[in-house]
This record gives C-alpha cells, structure tokens and sequence, in this order.
C-alpha cells in the first residue's frame, strides 16, 4: 500500500542515509550479532502521525524498563531484517504483519558492548489494530506516540548517564527515551522534516526509575556524547 505525503520527504532521506547519520561508531564488515527492530510509523486520525513503542518490564535483567522499538536477534529462519523485525514485533507486542508495508531498511548500527550489528526496519501501519504485551514478564507497556509530541522543545532534553555518556532523548506520555533508540529516533525526525528547534543545553542526569541505570559497561547505544 502506498505510504501517505507525509512520509514521502523521510522515503527520500533514508534511501541515501548511511551510518554516519545515526553513529559516530564504524560498523564491523564482517562478525557481530545480527538483530533488527521495527520503526513503525502509523497515523491516528485524532494526533496524526506515530511511532509504535514498547517499555521493557522493569523486572528484566538487561534493559529494564527501557522504551525500545519492537525487535531483536536474528532467528536463522528469517527472510532478512524485515522478517527479524516483524517476527520480533509479533512475539512482543502482537503485531499483524499483514498490517505493516514494509519501506525501507536502513543502515546496519553496531552496537560494542553487546557485538549487536542492528538493522533499523522503517515500515508503514496501513491497517493499525490494537496492540499489547504478549509477555508482561518481558514487555510492561506498549504505546504509540505522536510525531507531534515527540518534537515539542517542551519533551526534549539531553540525558547523562552516570559513564559521562550524553545523548538525546523524549520524554512523552510517562516514557523517557533515551540510548539507541532515542539516537534513532533523532536522526530520522530531522530526516523527515519534522524536528523542532530545541534547547539542546537542558541535561538531565539518567534516572534510577522506573528502571536503574546500567553499568558504564553495558551502555550498548549509539556513541556519544551526541550533538
């Protein structure tokens, strides 16, 4: 199905991106994990344009409480990233597949600390349908959150990790967002021309809660400090 003019300006962006866009990190040509997540972009008569999120429970080991985009590792059955992506989103938030028209795949992002190499998947939600924790043990929260919201100056900030590491982030409808995702997330709404002007001086320190801070050796999300 044919993604709305809305997209189109992101459509053209991405098919040219490269790393460098997302990362200071030089992806490895060969070796790591591969994984995939699924940045699923919908459209909700009442707040327009979205971003499907889930929030990890705050009883996991790795991650916890951390809003992502629905993915994960590699199966050796899948048929590529999009198949990793949307097998992922099936398992964790009971996604229809049928539902999501695939678009783009963007570039492969390495991620050190856990030898992941992630392969953001950008698809469209053309028949959106309700969505929810398949495992409340693994997934505590599933939302998605406006564009519009998303680049209010009011929602976004810089967050330091007790390493030094500093990055972007959204804080929006009780998630804060922050890491790979956030990274991600950055890149493609100034891509789509959706990004605000922000006041990019306001740093907050990383929350314990709802989820405590990482060690300064499991921070595996895009090298910072980022602009």
């Amino acid at each position: 199905m044919e993604p709305p003019d809305w997209i189109q300006p992101l459509l053209g962006r991405v098919r040219s991106a490269r790393a460098e866009d997302f990362t200071r990190l030089v992806t490895p040509t060969s070796g790591g994990r591969p994984s995939a997540v699924l940045v699923l972009l919908g459209e909700d008569a009442e707040h327009g344009p979205d971003v499907l999120m889930l929030q990890r429970a705050a009883t996991l080991r790795n991650h916890a409480g951390q809003p992502a985009f629905p993915g994960g590792a590699a199966d050796p059955g899948d048929p590529g990233p999009a198949g990793t992506a949307l097998r992922e989103a099936r398992e964790e938030v009971d996604l229809d597949p049928d539902s999501v028209t695939v678009l783009a795949e963007l570039p492969r992002l390495w991620i050190p600390v856990s030898d992941f190499v992630v392969t953001p998947v950008l698809g469209w939600w053309h028949r959106p349908h309700p969505v929810r924790s398949r495992d409340p043990g693994e997934v505590a929260h599933v939302a998605r959150l406006p564009v519009a919201e998303l680049v209010d100056p009011g929602n976004r900030l810089r967050v330091r990790h007790p390493s030094g590491w500093i990055g972007p982030a959204f804080q929006v409808r009780g998630m804060l967002v922050w890491g790979f995702t956030a990274g991600v997330l950055d890149a493609l709404l100034t891509m789509g021309g959706w990004a605000r002007p922000w006041h990019a001086d306001r740093v907050a320190d990383l929350p314990a809660a709802p989820a405590p801070a990482a060690a300064a050796d499991e921070v595996d999300e895009l090298a910072g400090p980022l602009p």
